[in-house]
């Protein structure tokens, strides 16, 4: 069978525009397939070269198919179950930070250079005082970008038309901004000079971005089939959800220089990302948050079996709708879209998304996802909201437990035993209390500020709604104490 590569998909030859930090699927399914719909549609006219950040692997595959590839994202689109096949061709070349230093140096020197894309995990962007300008490359990836903005800077003497925008993807708040003040740390431990921290501050642009899909990666499972139903061997390709959201903050417009909405693609430039962080972190994320614990302990496994469970989903869109959306500060028809396409991301038949992977850390969660909107909700209305309270009470039902093995607690449902994952002191607090009798253990837990940050008790009415769902749910199932009030 026929390799996929550049004699296949004809690439055009474009001036490299990007410089990639990473290599992994979500920014070839993310980035770089919106960069190749731009230059399809002639908004952007650029190419990528992906950078390899670390020192282990190698870019065999990638070279073996002129780094062409597939992106397929599987999902309900218009209301039917959907493969959205496109073979991507934004990609020039992939280079070895390591093993080709002055391959990837060079390109620091490139007059049509723009961007930096970065995606080196949430521990990527950090500082470490013990990195080294004199390491070809230094460890970090913001000792890397330091040293190679430097190069650029030398280069160039200094030309303020020459600096670069940062587009980094990790997922830590405000990722932009942490990059930027690491890359300044390294400036003054090395001893870079003024003149450099002056080009990088009035240069350089670093925004902040918030992203959003899901990539499921490559199908090693079916990629025989894969293949024949392609025509052709892939062996990166990617595969992905039809979603997709890319946030960019930034304090000056690149939009003209960055024209991916002009391409229909789903990108918000904005000078505040922190109300879509809310909306993706209370809908979606909160969401998960409210039903997966109750779904699970009403006999699902999936996300997509608890869509299909007319309580759970009536639970589900009820919540948001009802008790989160009112909390939010975007406008209402933005939220309700977001909400709906929520929804229809639950429903992918392709994804198999696994309840008791969601439930992992579930106490940390609830009080980043859904105490924020719960005590919105009572700020605004004066009273409790319902099913983000019973979410509460059936997350301490899931957590019921009296041993710990293999630094998980045991929970059993239906006879069979199933891994609770958290924190250590979160599994023993469960272990010790969980046998009291409702109200006590009600007390005890909304009683741990270093839970929820606070006392909930405190917070009128809620330790006996909690106490009362509980009850519910120990006498009559998890079921049938949902059903009462969804």
């Amino acid at each position: 069978m026929e390799i996929l590569g550049k004699t296949m998909t004809a690439k055009k030859v474009r001036p490299v525009k990007i410089a990639q930090f990473g290599e992994g699927n979500f920014l070839r399914g993310f980035v770089d397939y919106m960069i190749d719909i731009a230059n399809e549609q002639g908004k952007f006219d650029g190419d990528i070269v992906m950078i390899k950040p670390t020192a282990s692997g190698n870019l065999e595959k990638f070279h073996r198919q002129d780094c062409q590839y597939t992106v397929s994202l599987r999902g309900i689109v218009d209301g039917q179950a959907k493969v959205l096949n496109r073979q991507i061709t934004s990609i020039a070349d992939a280079v070895e930070a390591y093993g080709e230093y002055d391959k990837y140096m060079n390109l620091a020197e490139l007059d049509t250079l723009r961007f930096v894309v970065s995606n080196t995990t949430e521990a990527g962007i950090v500082y470490d005082g013990e990195d080294r300008f004199e390491l070809n490359p230094p460890g970090t990836f913001p000792g890397k970008l330091t040293k190679f903005l430097y190069h650029r800077f030398e280069t160039f003497q200094g030309s303020r038309d020459k600096g670069l925008v940062m587009l980094p993807v990790e997922l830590i708040d405000d990722n932009g901004i942490v990059l930027k003040n690491c890359v300044m740390q390294f400036a003054e431990l090395w001893n870079l000079g003024d003149a450099f921290r002056e080009w990088v501050e009035e240069a350089c642009v670093f925004t902040s971005t918030l992203v959003d899909r899901i990539v499921t990666g490559y199908p090693k499972d079916t990629e025989e089939e894969e293949w024949e139903a392609l025509g052709y061997e892939d062996r990166i390709m990617v595969t992905g959800e039809p979603f997709a959201l890319w946030v960019i903050e930034s304090p000056e417009d690149i939009s003209g220089e960055l024209p991916l909405p002009e391409a229909g693609l789903p990108v918000i430039f904005t000078e505040n990302q922190k109300p879509y962080k809310q909306r993706k972190v209370r809908i979606l994320n909160g969401a998960h948050t409210s039903f997966v614990l109750a779904s699970y302990l009403c006999g699902n496994d999936t996300v997509k079996m608890s869509m299909d469970d007319s309580d759970i989903r009536s639970f589900m869109e009820r919540t948001i709708f009802d008790e989160v959306i009112p909390t939010l500060t975007l406008p209402r028809e933005e939220l309700m879209d977001f909400a709906r396409a929520v929804i229809s991301r639950f429903q992918n038949p392709y994804v198999k998304h696994a309840l008791l992977s969601i439930s992992l850390n579930s106490v940390s969660k609830w009080r980043t996802r859904c105490l924020p909107s719960l005590l919105g909700y009572r700020e605004k209305f004066g009273r409790l909201p319902a099913r983000l309270t019973f979410s509460l009470a059936a997350l301490m039902a899931f957590y019921h437990g009296t041993e710990i093995r293999d630094k998980a607690l045991i929970g059993h449902r239906d006879g069979q035993e199933y891994a609770v994952l958290d924190d250590a002191e979160v599994l023993e607090f469960f272990r010790d209390y969980c046998q009291r009798d409702s109200r006590g253990f009600v007390e005890a837990f909304l009683a741990k500020e270093a839970f929820f940050g606070q006392d909930l008790n405190r917070i009128d009415g809620l330790t006996d709604a909690v106490t009362g769902y509980l009850e519910d749910i120990r006498e009559n199932g998890m079921r049938a104490a949902l059903c009462r009030i969804s």
